[in-house]
């Protein structure tokens, strides 16, 4: 009886070491989807993006170069977008001007639709790649001169017009901004 007793005991510990030993594994298994910011600033403002896209080109050689494809309000989105990702990373709070410990300003400078892909006919594209090209600055609240400035940072995406893959330029455009936002959270929060 008391073989048995020892038995059960051993049976039990050898369970909750092995029961502990699963949950820390299945804790530490993944990646983490949000910063773990430990800087110096808790606060951050982003200012409405300005728009500087030149739709018309003086200077361009032939007629499609000389007329650009732009989405109204694009910088409005953009800036929506760093907004979002900004709360969804929750290692900056976002704040008004006069109270936030930082200030992002942004400036759109380009948005491009380039040609990657052709049919087997060599005319016909088949896949495109979209690129958001703004100009990133962040600024200490009262300083003048930037933390860190970025002048040619990039947001893309390629889409398939045609296809199983085939999506809308808008999705793909979405999608380009979606990469712009998280790459400029993660230029804030992986500069310290």
């Amino acid at each position: 009886m008391k073989i048995k007793s020892q038995v059960s005991s051993l049976r039990s510990q050898v369970f909750l070491v092995s029961g502990f030993w699963f949950l820390v594994f299945i804790a530490g298994c993944g990646y983490a989807v949000r910063s773990v910011y430990v800087g110096p600033y808790k606060t951050i403002c982003i200012e409405p993006f300005i728009n500087k896209v030149d739709i018309f080109s003086e200077n361009a050689t032939d007629l499609s170069q000389r007329f650009r494809t732009y989405y109204p309000l694009l910088e409005a989105d953009l800036r929506t977008a760093v907004i979002n990702r900004f709360m969804y990373d929750g290692g900056l709070r976002i704040a008004a001007k006069d109270e936030a410990d930082l200030i992002l300003k942004g400036e759109l400078l380009e948005y491009r639709r380039d040609p990657l892909r052709y049919e087997n006919n060599q005319e016909d594209v088949a896949e495109y790649r979209i690129s958001l090209i703004v100009h990133l600055s962040m600024y200490k609240k009262g300083e003048e001169k930037p933390l860190w400035d970025e002048p040619n940072f990039v947001g893309d995406a390629t889409y398939f017009i045609s296809g199983t893959q085939a999506v809308s330029e808008k999705s793909a455009l979405d999608n380009a901004i979606s990469d712009l936002a998280r790459r400029a959270v993660e230029r804030t929060v992986e500069n310290w």
